[in-house]
């Protein structure tokens, strides 16, 4: 079962490629559904060296920034490099 963690939103690397498909519309939208019910679902990241690469939950991501959160849910799992 995967387990919750905080993560440091300083130390998340967003790849090129899925930086390319953010909506910023998207992004306001859900900050402001974060801000009225709280995070739902935990972004999905993986460890790399010395920070975290993002897998699943850019716009989150994205909204928790807009937020002006320093840390964010997330789910430390195994996948394979994009």
């Amino acid at each position: 079962m995967l387990r919750i963690e905080k993560v440091p939103i300083a130390n998340i690397y967003v790849p090129t490629a899925r930086r390319k498909t953010l909506h910023p519309e998207t992004v306001r939208l859900l900050a402001e559904d974060i801000l009225q019910n709280g995070m739902k679902t935990p972004i999905q990241v993986r460890k790399d060296t010395n920070r975290y690469v993002l897998v699943e939950g850019l716009h989150r991501l994205e909204a928790a920034k807009w937020l002006g959160e320093t840390t964010i849910d997330s789910y430390l799992v195994q996948a394979r490099r994009h």
